[in-house]
């Protein structure tokens, strides 16, 4: 009914679909306009249309450019006190910037029509031609010398138009077509383009990607995988050389080398979506300019867009490296207490079935009988085979059913009966897994400790200890104790919860594999190996431990950040993929893209056929290895679609069994991906495939294949999510070939177990089905896309809860990855030591003058900065606290700008007598710093400490120490935001929000963090000096080693956030969070003024004295 009525709703007022394509076609015959006027042109001609279009652009921008310029020129003239003014001309580019990429569109737009014809120009002659001659260039001639496809002859140049790209003969024979002249602008205007499958994404994305890089502020064509990276990018390289646009892509190259650093300097860069992310965190561990390799995030384009943003965006990018006592766990010593629970369960769920099939037939069905015992079963263990395969049998799902509806009403006050008899329970929908009482007495039945695994009660322990009369040092070692004992209990308890999941949820070949003595995580969605992923929160180690492979030691974050955070970072971000509308919902509110369906340029004939429905797996894979068969015996090539490596190596051995010749295609062969995927469309062929099949590569019918019917596709299983259903379709029917598509489900597969068999069961007990026997209804496909639906609301809950927790440390990310970037280019650097030293004296004011303390404040400000405050006693008691902060600020601006002269005039000497000596051998000079407690030694160039009379040597050390103190207080903050996540998520046990205590606590830590560092910043650049005795001790600096990354790793953490598991539960390596309390709210002088001017607070209320 409801969709009739939408139906009718498309006809009268017209479709989205429809709508969006009325709004681009007008381009279409815009750019056939320009391309009919290009084809008379000579190669040269149409070469320097790039030049062209080029200086129209920087001609349209060089105002907003001068501007620009103008301001930088006016911030290096101004006064050291004039902080106010600098501050504003920043505030002023930064506005400037965002006009110009505004300002950079408006042009590109107008371009449109001329840039895109010329592209499609350059295909048709690449398409006509062997080869295309111009007249040759510097850049020409570079290329030529390693690329054997381009050639110089005398001055010419010739583009021979067969290449190699990723190891195949490439030999160009498109044009674009109008559909993909669509696809192209909306690309360009920041969206994105569902295409389906075989009508030319790649081919699409030239013309963007052309456009947009006329801008010069480069662009990012980002894929799922580095061999759909390095392909794509020698597939298309040579239209982009031939206009003389540079071309690289990232996985050529080691991370954090000087040739990553010059493929992001090309006009076009490919890379992987990891790999962008990567290098943006590790540019924010850089230690100079020169480490760092990303330019500006302006423009980039996604293939397989919902892969990347979707699929992916469930788990952070993570930089990690050594923690202190990492290697030290307990999951070996406590495995075989597991492993005893574990086979406890199993043996009593056997007996407890075999006790439910017995009163079934005696007639004792209630659900305090044979109900009982049945959703007991399923409760301990939902993945054994035996209950599957009981629970699909005719009345059995429905009786379960009726059993977890009565225990569960009533909030659960009967569950106890349930659990009574279990050592741990599941839940599987939500992946959260608990010992029940009964476990926790087996696990410490043969314990030392009877509390082997109860956590102490600290608070009233500690409580009794301050009543008893003890000595004082007595006392503490008692407190110290019970904190190490609740400290090694709770790291125990998270442990033994990890390895129970271990055991218990994660299946070999399943969700890891286990290659070269590792586990190896399987992505879902893909079936690919997710290589240098781990699962996060110890769950790794406890797989590792169950497996008997090495364990791996505990790692701390150094640097992390969400997919979505990262390309939101973007001006414009577009992508392309053939299955996205079932998500648009998602994009629209996560990325604010919008989905646009691109019309096929030939209608699809694939016959896409309802699904078939059995009620054993065992039915099921029979009855696709008969289909397999019969549509080989066609003459036609089938690809089966399995979702994990289990299922694919199950059905490879019955094809084995028939003696059938078949390829497969999973996680453990996935070096051969591309050479099957080749052969998967030859007659007769039989290729069975994870989800991974072929994205990005299309298979290609073999001679007589149309005529047979075309490919066929055959899916084993429904997986959890439509999109992927449909990218499976998507293989057949390409570009207008024939194909099928069919699906075969049980209702022991794991979608219909956990969330769709109860209406489809009742159908099949209704009409008698037996075993053996299949249903096909359009009802039932409803019934399981109803189901993938409830799936995807639940991922998408995961993503946005995720999103919501990494907002948080965005705002703060941005807050000290721009102090950072100050630091390491030294622009805006004097701008933040100011701030830093304000707000210091604005601490120290408010808390003395609040105690009328003044000789306390005179000898903090003495013993912090090193100067003696010359405001009177009398003046700190009667003025008003901002013109006290005034004075001093300023006063302490002077005494610094004093010190930092006399380190350039003592330094300067010993610089110019190196200089004079062996000026032509010495880049470097080591300057030693003290003040007092630390001794630092700063490289400082020679050359421009001299060119900068000494000015050089005084920044150099302002960049050391800002650099250092934010990487060393941003990495203990990250493990402090680790350990409140944890502790948020307890809060729920207490009916609070997590998240809502992890936004005020995050913002406590963030602001007690901020204050430390500004405190330690402020105090070693005050009383940092060069120690008397060293001033003629300085030496020549050897050259400065690139940041040491290697102990580093980066991954993807395959559990985002903590499973609300146990109350008790910690961290890898638990400590005592202190959570910083502030009685009221500080308005700081760069904070919006609170009387709601919209101004900031030091240019409103905050200058009234």
């Amino acid at each position: 009914m409801i969709n009739s009525l939408v139906s009718g709703i498309s006809k009268l007022f017209g479709s989205k679909a429809d709508k969006d394509i009325k709004g681009v076609s007008p381009y279409v015959a815009k750019i056939n306009g320009e391309y009919d006027k290009l084809q008379g042109l000579t190669n040269d001609q149409l070469r320097a249309k790039t030049i062209e279009f080029k200086t129209r652009v920087n001609d349209y921008l060089s105002e907003t450019d001068t501007q620009i310029a103008d301001l930088k020129s006016e911030i290096e003239k101004a006064n050291v006190t004039e902080i106010d003014k600098k501050e504003e001309a920043y505030e002023r580019i930064d506005i400037l910037e965002k006009e110009r990429d505004e300002k950079l569109e408006t042009i590109l737009e107008e371009l449109l029509p001329e840039a895109f014809a010329v592209i499609k120009e350059t295909a048709r002659r690449f398409t006509e031609n062997d080869s295309l001659t111009a007249t040759a260039s510097d850049f020409d001639r570079d290329l030529a010398a390693t690329r054997e496809h381009i050639s110089i002859t005398g001055n010419d140049v010739v583009y021979q138009t067969t290449w190699d790209a990723a190891g195949q003969e490439m030999n160009w024979n498109m044009i674009h077509y109008d559909v993909q002249l669509i696809g192209g602008v909306v690309l360009h205007q920041g969206k994105i383009a569902e295409m389906q499958t075989g009508e030319g994404k790649t081919l699409v994305s030239t013309l963007p990607a052309y456009l947009n890089a006329l801008g010069q502020r480069g662009v990012h064509i980002v894929t799922v995988n580095d061999y759909l990276a390095r392909r794509d990018c020698e597939w298309n390289a040579p239209i982009f050389q031939f206009h003389g646009l540079k071309v690289d892509c990232l996985d050529y190259y080691r991370p954090h080398s000087p040739e990553r650093k010059a493929a992001y300097l090309a006009d076009i860069t490919y890379g992987t979506n990891n790999e962008f992310g990567f290098d943006y965190l590790r540019d924010n561990m850089a230690h100079s300019p020169d480490e760092q390799v990303q330019e500006k995030h302006h423009y980039a384009m996604i293939d397989e867009v919902d892969s990347v943003l979707i699929d992916d965006a469930r788990t952070p990018l993570i930089i990690s490296g050594p923690t202190p006592r990492g290697d030290i766990h307990e999951f070996n010593e406590l495995k075989p207490k597991i492993q005893k629970v574990v086979d406890a369960q199993k043996r009593y769920l056997n007996t407890a079935l075999t006790e439910a099939k017995k009163m079934i037939k005696e007639g004792k069905t209630s659900e305090k009988d044979a109900g009982l015992l049945l959703f007991r079963c399923q409760r301990g263990l939902p993945k054994s085979k035996p209950v599957i395969k009981f629970l699909g049998e005719q009345g059995m799902k429905a009786l379960m059913t009726k059993a977890e509806n009565y225990y569960l009403q009533d909030q659960q006050k009967e569950m106890h009966i349930v659990d009574s008899e279990l050592y741990f329970t599941i839940d599987e929908k939500n992946n959260q897994i608990e010992l029940t009482d009964k476990g926790i007495d087996l696990i410490t039945d043969n314990s030392d400790d009877a509390n082997f695994f109860v956590l102490p009660d600290v608070g009233s322990a500690i409580a009794e200890l301050e009543k008893q009369e003890i000595p004082a040092d007595d006392k503490q070692k008692q407190k110290d104790e019970l904190m190490r004992e609740f400290s090694v209990k709770s790291e125990r308890i998270h442990s033994i919860n990890q390895l129970l999941k271990a055991y218990a949820m994660f299946e070999k070949d399943v969700e890891y594999i286990i290659q070269d003595s590792k586990v190896k995580i399987v992505d879902e969605q893909t079936g690919r190996v997710m290589d240098g992923r781990r699962y996060s929160d110890g769950l790794h180690q406890a797989i590792e431990a169950k497996e008997n492979v090495k364990v791996e030691a505990a790692t701390q974050t150094f640097a992390t950040i969400t997919l979505q955070n990262f390309f939101r970072m973007y001006h414009k971000l577009s992508g392309m993929t053939g299955t996205a509308e079932t998500e648009e919902g998602e994009l629209w509110e996560i990325y604010k893209l919008d989905v646009i369906v691109i019309p096929t340029n030939r209608p699809i004939v694939r016959d896409d056929r309802e699904d078939l429905v059995y009620k054993t797996i065992r039915e099921k894979f029979n009855a696709v290895a008969e289909e397999v068969i019969r549509l080989q015996n066609e003459g036609r090539p089938v690809l089966v679609g399995t979702t994990s490596v289990e299922v694919s190596e199950l059905l490879s051995r019955m094809l084995n069994m028939r003696k059938i010749k078949h390829s497969v295609l999973n996680a453990k062969q996935h070096q051969r991906e591309a050479d099957i995927v080749a052969a998967a469309g030859q007659s007769g062929s039989i290729t069975i495939a994870t989800n991974m099949a072929g994205r990005g590569t299309d298979i290609k019918l073999g001679k007589g294949v149309k005529e047979s019917g075309g490919l066929a596709i055959v899916g084993t299983e429904r997986h959890d999510s439509r999109r992927v259903d449909r990218q499976l379709r998507g293989r057949a029917g390409r570009q207008g070939d024939p194909g099928s598509s069919q699906f075969f489900v049980s209702l022991e597969d794991n979608l219909m177990r956990l969330f769709g068999s109860d209406r489809v069961s009742k159908v099949m007990d209704r009409f008698g089905y037996e075993e053996g026997e299949v249903i096909q209804h359009s009802m039932i496909s409803k019934t399981i896309e109803r189901s993938q639906k409830k799936v995807e609301q639940n991922n998408f809950g995961v993503r946005k809860r995720l999103l919501e927790y990494d907002d948080v440390m965005n705002k703060q990310r941005v807050v000290i990855y721009s102090r950072r970037k100050n630091a390491l280019y030294g622009d805006r650097l004097s701008v933040d030591i100011n701030n830093a030293l304000y707000d210091w004296v604005e601490e120290a004011v408010s808390a003395f003058k609040d105690t009328d303390d003044y000789e306390g404040f005179r000898m903090e400000t003495l013993r912090h900065l090193a100067f003696e405050p010359t405001i009177t006693e009398q003046n700190f008691y009667d003025q008003k606290p901002d013109s006290i902060i005034q004075e001093v600020f300023e006063q302490g601006l002077i005494a610094y700008e004093r010190k930092n002269k006399d380190i350039r005039e003592r330094a300067l000497s010993v610089f110019h007598s190196i200089n004079e000596e062996r000026g032509a051998e010495v880049k470097n000079i080591l300057v030693p710093f003290s003040d007092g407690k630390k001794s630092l030694n700063v490289s400082v160039n020679l050359e421009k400490a001299i060119a900068t009379e000494g000015a050089e040597i005084t920044n150099a050390f302002e960049r050391f120490v800002v650099l250092a103190s934010i990487d060393d207080h941003w990495k203990e903050h990250l493990r402090e935001l680790d350990d409140l996540k944890q502790t948020a998520n307890n809060a729920s046990y207490e009916q609070k929000d997590p998240l809502l205590i992890y936004k005020l606590e995050s913002f406590n830590l963030f602001q007690t963090m901020i204050s430390t560092l500004n405190s330690e910043i402020v105090s070693l650049l005050f009383k940092g000096n060069i120690p008397i005795q060293a001033s003629d001790d300085m030496k020549e600096a050897k050259d400065r080693k690139r940041a040491d990354m290697s102990k580093m790793r980066t991954s993807r953490a395959a559990e985002a956030l903590v499973s609300q598991e146990n109350p008790n539960q910690q961290e890898d390596k638990p400590k005592e969070v202190a959570v910083p309390v502030r009685s009221e709210q500080k308005v700081g002088r760069n904070d919006a003024c609170p009387c709601g001017s919209g101004k900031k607070y030091k240019k409103c209320h905050g200058k009234e004295s």
